[in-house]
C-alpha cells in the first residue's frame, strides 16, 4: 500500500477527528428527520440540539446564537448578503461595507456583489506583517457604516487580526461587525462576548470535523439576516431545510474535542513547527517568516523560501509532503495572492512563499522527515536567473 504524505496542509483542511467519524457512524447507523413526528425524529432532534450546544460552547455563545450553514463560505454569505439586505428597510442611510483586504474570497465577492447593489465599499489595508491596520481602519469609520468584515485569522499567512480592537471603533460609529473566524475556531480560543462581535462564521472541516457543515453565529441581540435561501422555515427560517445530522453531530464532536485539547494542541503545535523550522535551517534553506514577529495561530508558518519556486517545489514533494502556496489558479493561470500583493509582495517574491500547518496528530518524526524531504526537493525547485512565469 502507498504510504500517504506527510500532511501539513492544514490550513486548506485538517483531518477528521475519531471523535467525529465515530459521531457521524452512530448517527448513520439509525435514520431521522428531526421534523418528523415519531421516535426517530426525537431522536434526530436531541442530537441536533446537543451539536449545537457543543459549537456555541466552543466559541462561548448561546446555542440559541448558532445556524447550521453547508460551510463558512455560505456563512459569510449570510452575514453580508442577509444583514445588507434587512437594513436596506430598516436603516437606509447606513449603505458603507468595511471589508479588509486580506479577506477569503467568500468575503470579497459578496462585498463586491453589495457594492454592484449600490453599497459603498471601502476595503482596508493591512500592515507589513499581515494585520489589519488599526489606524487607516478607524480613519473609515462614520454615520454611514452598516457592516464591517475582519477575519480572525487569516488564511495563507496565519495571522491573528485584531478584531476586539476592529470592533471597539465599529460599535462605536454605530455599525455592525461579522468576522470569518474558519481558521480560528479549535486552533485558538474565540469567545464571541470578548470579541464582541455581532456575526462569526465557523467551518467544521477546518477545527478536525466534517467537510460540508458549517455555522454562523447570530447575536441575540444584532438584526437577523435575510435568509439566502427559503423552503421550511428550519432554523427560526434564517437557513431553511433538513438538517444533516450526521454532519451536524460531527462537527459537535469535533468542537467538543478541540476544546477539551485547545492548549495540549497548542502546545503541540508550536513544538513541531520550532522542530520543522530547525530542520530546514539545518539543512541550510534561507528563509523567513513573512509574518514577522506578529501573532500567528500555533503550528502555523507562511514562509518565503528565497529563489525556490514554490509551486514547483509543491508538485515536486506531492507524493511525500502535502504543502501549498498562496497562489490562486484562474483559467490556467497563476495569479499572484492577494493576500500577499495585500501585504506588499513583488509577483517574484510571492512565488517563493509556502503555507504550512502542523496538525494535532503528526508527530516529532514526521516533522523531522518532512524538513528533511523539503529540503533536498528544495534544489529540484529554484528559480531560473531572468525567468518570468506568464
Amino acid at each position: 500500500m502507498e504510504t500517504a504524505p506527510i500532511y501539513l496542509d492544514g490550513f486548506a483542511t485538517l483531518p477528521l477527528a475519531p471523535e467525529a467519524r465515530d459521531a457521524m457512524l452512530r448517527v448513520w447507523e439509525q435514520p431521522g428527520n428531526a421534523g418528523s413526528p415519531n421516535a426517530s425524529g426525537e431522536r434526530a432532534a436531541r442530537l441536533i440540539a446537543d451539536g449545537r450546544a457543543e459549537v456555541a460552547a466552543l466559541i462561548g455563545a448561546a446555542p440559541s446564537e448558532i445556524i447550521f450553514t453547508a460551510g463558512a463560505t455560505e456563512a459569510n454569505n449570510l452575514a453580508l448578503l442577509g444583514v445588507a439586505q434587512r437594513a436596506a428597510t430598516q436603516c437606509p442611510d447606513r449603505r458603507r461595507i468595511i471589508v479588509s483586504a486580506i479577506e477569503h474570497k467568500a468575503v470579497l465577492e459578496p462585498a463586491q456583489v453589495l457594492a454592484a447593489q449600490g453599497f459603498t465599499l471601502s476595503i482596508a489595508p493591512v500592515t507589513p506583517d499581515g494585520r489589519l491596520d488599526l489606524d487607516v481602519f478607524a480613519a473609515l469609520m462614520g454615520e454611514d457604516l452598516l457592516l464591517a468584515s475582519i477575519m480572525l485569522v487569516n488564511n495563507e499567512t496565519g495571522a491573528i487580526q485584531p478584531v476586539a480592537e476592529a470592533a471597539e471603533y465599529v460599535h462605536a460609529a454605530g455599525g455592525l461587525i461579522h468576522s470569518d473566524a474558519a481558521q480560528a475556531t479549535g486552533k485558538i480560543a474565540v469567545d464571541v462576548l470578548d470579541l464582541d462581535v455581532d456575526y462569526l462564521s465557523l467551518s467544521a472541516h477546518k477545527c478536525y470535523g466534517p467537510m460540508g457543515i458549517g455555522a454562523l453565529y447570530v447575536a441575540a441581540n444584532a438584526p437577523k439576516p435575510i435568509p439566502l435561501i427559503h423552503g421550511g422555515g428550519q432554523q427560526d427560517a434564517m437557513r431553511p431545510g433538513t438538517e444533516p445530522v450526521a454532519l451536524i453531530a460531527g462537527f459537535g464532536a469535533a468542537a467538543k474535542a478541540a476544546r477539551a485539547s485547545l492548549d495540549q494542541d497548542r502546545r503541540h503545535g508550536e513544538a513541531l513547527i520550532d522542530t520543522l523550522l530547525a530542520g530546514l535551517a539545518k539543512h541550510q534553506l534561507r528563509f523567513r517568516r513573512i509574518t514577522g514577529d506578529a501573532p500567528v495561530v500555533p503550528g502555523s508558518a507562511a514562509l518565503q523560501l528565497v529563489d525556490v519556486d514554490a509551486d514547483r517545489l509543491c508538485v515536486s514533494l506531492a507524493r511525500d509532503v502535502s504543502l501549498s502556496t498562496g497562489s490562486a489558479c484562474t483559467s490556467g493561470q497563476i495569479k499572484r495572492s492577494h493576500v500577499l500583493e495585500a501585504i506588499g509582495f513583488s509577483e517574484e517574491m510571492a512565488r517563493e512563499v509556502v503555507r504550512i500547518f502542523c496538525h494535532r496528530y503528526l508527530d516529532d518524526a514526521a516533522i523531522a522527515a518532512a524538513a528533511e524531504r523539503i529540503a533536498l526537493a528544495t534544489d529540484r525547485s529554484r528559480l531560473a536567473a531572468g525567468e518570468v512565469r506568464q
